[in-house]
């Protein structure tokens, strides 16, 4: 056997779960198989001492349901008040998680863990809210009862005859780091029901004639000592992991059976089922495949269909690969604790064992204290046999081209064996051995070492040309030489079959890896189904297509992705059922085979997502072990592609809602507040207009009729520059671009602004030589309108705002500079912002939304805009307009004139 090497993959989870340890609260469940057994009271006792060791123990919640001797258990103990919740007119009262938190004992009690909390609660069940409180960092004690594990609901049922509606996953149950049995006879638990210490006595003479019968708790107290040893048994593994244990301790009795692809394992597979059923154990089926084994049709047909088989008795399935069978099953058999192992009485000959080894002397030999059972299983059935299952045999070709290599060593050996010795020509036909070998299976490679010493005879060993052999030395050296060529034939088929085996592996971790990179660089939904669906079908040549849930949770192609194979009615309804079950079936498997396709789910961290479904061509291909994980796994990856699509739309989605909802408020912020401020205006100088009797004079009538008409003029531009984000925003703004001058568009602007503009000095420079600028003169107009009233609003009154322009490397650049406060450092980006404003900058009126406007018309001119601070104070605001072609030549328009006149 060879030395054991501990598994990195096994260190690692090792060490993230000690980790994870580390920082989560510890988990003690106190489980028995119905109410009254002691789970409380042995809770409290526990908890009490833990107090009495200096623990900070505080009781969450507790139910005693008026049992005397367990409230009396509470004394002394902090309890914690409850939280109550009204629903319906009554008044529950829930335990109260904020405060547990609050508090942040080092130990808590949380009475009843499958509890449902009452409606508006943080968390629908209370196992959900200790999970918070193991996650902070806290111990917790609970209670449980057997019949609320969700994976026995439907056997308590059919004992009981009661349908238990509170349950909760068994992997709580599996996660909990400690797990107390309280136990206690049907009889003794009938005697204290009776005694009212369970339910008070009108309610105890209902529950004995319902659920307390004496059968029902006998059954449930099995459950949960099975349920119990169970957990005992993985933790159990789980320390012999930990400590590096490879001996098997027999606590409990685990069956193995090893089957390989022969319809004998059949026989093989029952005589395991009947000694698990004695047992009362759990049983596995294994088998092992080695490197370059090949199967017929009919070995492959049986290994599904014994796989199969043992499924439907409710054995545990496992297929590994390995180049030594006998080593493969003792080392799993001692990772899983198995106590026994079946295998089948060897059926060839004997010979075959002394040549190639033998099987069951290599599990014998390494199982130790694993009890090894030879059988042969059941007798023999009365239906007609299968055919005996044959090995692939070598085609008459190359059991030809072996003779011929060999015989081609012949007359090489006649030139060379004047000048050297027996010794070399012997060489010779080695080489050619291991050629045949090389190239040809095993019955060639067998057929040229033979062939081998013949010739070698005929030829070459005295007296030639004849069989006999003069010197009985001679037969030492054809055993010698005939023991060589066998070795090196039979080493050379083993590299060549672990060769294939590892060019097969290659082939396919390269075309996993080769799907997994190309839909880790894929975004959008549909490209990746497409990958994933192109790269099934490569590999395993057949068309393929994925089916996602739609609104109504019914399985369809999507959108925009073409159907792979035609889908009816029937077909849909096996990939529905697929989808709601969560397992495959189809085509070549036990469930809806009458399917022209297989179907497997798409499993990801969230559950199933979808469905894949393939058109095989021969469905009994896809139930080979190998084949069939390498399918899953790709399903796997796909699935977990798929899932990271769709949360990354969704969290693009709810990014977008966020962003809208953010632009929203800054919007109605800015809005609300610079049209309530006009509007004002507007509203007190109408009202005192219209309440005027004559006795306002003519000039203070005038100066409101002039500010209602200022203040109107602000709300024009305010929603104007609304409208103009909006199309920006949307990309519906048109630019027609036209040759102007640019003192034009900037003259246009400042006489649009008018007075607005007078308390600040103006000047305008520009060269006299600056070209004609394509622009739409109408949105350039509105840039500079933009500008100049920023510089307006954040500039004292008097200080001077400059225009100049300069035409450099095919753009024309425009600089709008004051001597106002300047920028603050770092938002010399962020003003172009949508609804941003400077700190300081609040009474200033405006939405926000003037730079970005401009801006955006730059950018749609192709320019680029930006902004920075003046040596000397103030700042400037930069944009560059491209000169795209020659301008227009005025030459002919100026001669036209002169023509006319």
């Amino acid at each position: 056997m060879t030395e054991r090497r501990p598994d990195p993959e096994s260190l690692l989870a090792q060490v993230r779960e000690e980790e994870r340890r580390a920082t989560r609260g510890r988990l003690k469940i106190f489980f028995g198989a119905s109410p009254g057994v002691g789970k409380t009271y042995a809770m409290l006792e526990a908890a009490r001492e833990r107090k009495k060791d200096g623990v900070s123990v505080v009781v969450g919640i507790v139910e005693t349901h008026g049992r005397h001797e367990t409230a009396a258990l509470l004394t002394g103990l902090e309890v914690l008040p409850r939280r109550k919740v009204e629903y319906k007119g009554v008044t529950l009262e829930e335990f109260d998680l904020d405060q547990a938190l609050t508090r942040r004992p080092s130990l808590i009690l949380v009475d009843e863990l499958a509890h449902t909390n009452a409606p508006g609660s943080r968390h629908a069940k209370r196992w959900q809210d200790v999970e918070e409180l193991l996650a902070a960092g806290i111990d917790v004690y609970t209670t449980l009862n057997v019949q609320h594990l969700e994976s026995l609901n439907d056997v308590v049922a059919q004992i009981t005859g009661v349908q238990v509606r509170e349950t909760l996953p068994d992997s709580i149950l599996d996660q909990a780091d400690e797990v107390e049995l309280a136990d206690l006879s049907a009889e003794d638990l009938l005697t204290r029901l009776r005694e009212g210490k369970v339910y008070l006595p009108e309610q105890a003479v209902h529950a004995v004639e319902q659920f307390f019968r004496k059968g029902n708790l006998i059954a449930l107290r099995e459950l949960a000592l099975r349920r119990t040893a169970e957990r005992v048994d993985e933790q159990m593994r789980g320390y012999m992991l930990e400590h590096g244990i490879h001996e098997t301790w027999p606590a409990g009795e685990r069956v193995l059976v090893c089957i390989g692809p022969n319809p004998a394992g059949a026989r093989l597979i029952r005589a395991g089922k009947r000694m698990a059923t004695s047992l009362k154990c759990d049983w596995i089926v294994l088998c092992v495949e080695s490197p370059g084994q090949r199967m017929t049709p009919a070995e492959r047909d049986a290994l599904v269909e014994n796989l199969q088989l043992a499924q439907e008795l409710g054995a545990e399935t496992v297929t590994l690969s390995g180049r030594s069978v006998a080593e493969e099953v003792v080392s799993y058999a001692r990772a899983h604790n198995v106590t026994k192992i079946i295998a089948g009485k060897p059926t060839h000959p004997r010979w075959r064992d002394k040549l190639f080894g033998s099987f069951l002397d290599h599990l014998v030999r390494g199982s130790g204290e694993i009890d090894v059972y030879v059988i042969t299983g059941d007798a023999p059935e009365t239906e007609p046999r299968k055919p005996r299952a044959t090995r692939v045999k070598s085609p008459a070709r190359e059991y030809a081209l072996a003779g011929l290599i060999i015989a081609a060593c012949t007359p090489v050996n006649l030139l060379i064996f004047h000048y050297l010795s027996l010794t070399d020509v012997a060489m010779v036909y080695l080489l050619g051995a291991a050629l045949v070998a090389s190239r040809y299976g095993r019955g060639p490679s067998i057929v040229a070492s033979f062939l081998c010493i013949t010739l070698f005879n005929f030829f070459f060993v005295p007296p030639r040309f004849t069989f006999a052999v003069a010197d009985a030395r001679y037969l030492l050296t054809f055993a010698v030489m005939l023991g060589i060529a066998v070795v090196i034939s039979s080493l050379t088929l083993r590299i060549r079959e672990q060769a294939t085996t590892a060019r097969d592996r290659e082939r396919r971790t390269a075309a996993l890896y080769a799907m997994s990179r190309e839909l880790a660089g894929t975004r959008g939904l549909t490209e990746l189904i497409g990958i994933a669906t192109r790269h099934l079908q490569d590999t395993f040549g057949a068309p393929a297509q994925v089916l996602l849930p739609d609104e109504d949770g019914r399985v369809r192609i999507p959108v925009g992705v073409l159907p792979a194979f035609p889908m009816d009615e029937k077909e849909r309804s096996v990939a529905q059922w697929v989808f709601e079950r969560g397992q495959t079936a189809g085509a070549g498997t036990g469930t809806l085979s009458g399917a022209s396709g297989l179907y497997f789910p798409l499993t990801a961290s969230g559950g199933t997502i979808g469905v894949v479904g393939l058109r095989p061509p021969d469905p009994a291909r896809f139930q080979e072990p190998g084949q069939i994980t390498l399918l899953e796994t790709f399903v796997s990856q796909a699935g977990l592609a798929l899932e990271r699509a769709v949360l990354a739309d969704r969290a693009q989605h709810e990014q977008v809602e966020i962003e809208a909802e953010r632009l929203r408020t800054a919007l109605l912020s800015s809005v609300s507040h610079d049209l309530r401020t006009p509007l004002g205006s507007i509203t007190g100088a109408a009202s005192s207009l219209l309440e005027d009797r004559g006795t306002l004079p003519e000039r203070t009538r005038r100066e409101l009729l002039q500010s209602i008409l200022h203040e109107s003029q602000r709300m024009n531009r305010l929603i104007g520059n609304l409208l103009d984000m909006i199309k920006l925003e949307s990309g519906s703004l048109q630019v027609q671009k036209e040759w102007q001058p640019l003192e034009e568009t900037v003259g246009i602007a400042l006489i649009r602004l008018g007075e607005r503009i007078s308390d600040h000095p103006v000047t305008v420079s520009l060269p006299p030589d600056l070209p004609l600028v394509p622009v739409d003169a109408v949105l350039m107009e509105q840039v500079f309108i933009n500008l100049l009233e920023n510089a307006v609003k954040y500039t004292p009154v008097g200080t001077p705002i400059e225009v100049s322009a300069n035409a450099a490397d095919g753009f024309v650049i425009v600089h709008v500079a004051d001597r106002g406060p300047g920028l603050v450092p770092g938002d010399e980006n962020r003003i172009f912002n949508k609804f941003y404003r400077s700190p300081g900058t609040s009474d200033a009126a405006g939405a926000g939304l003037g730079l970005t406007i401009c801006r955006g018309i730059i950018t749609a001119h192709g320019g680029s805009m930006w902004a920075e601070n003046r040596p000397g104070g103030g700042a400037v605001f930069h944009f560059t307009l491209p000169l795209s072609g020659p301008p227009p030549s005025t030459v002919p328009e100026m001669a036209a004139d002169q023509a006319e006149a």
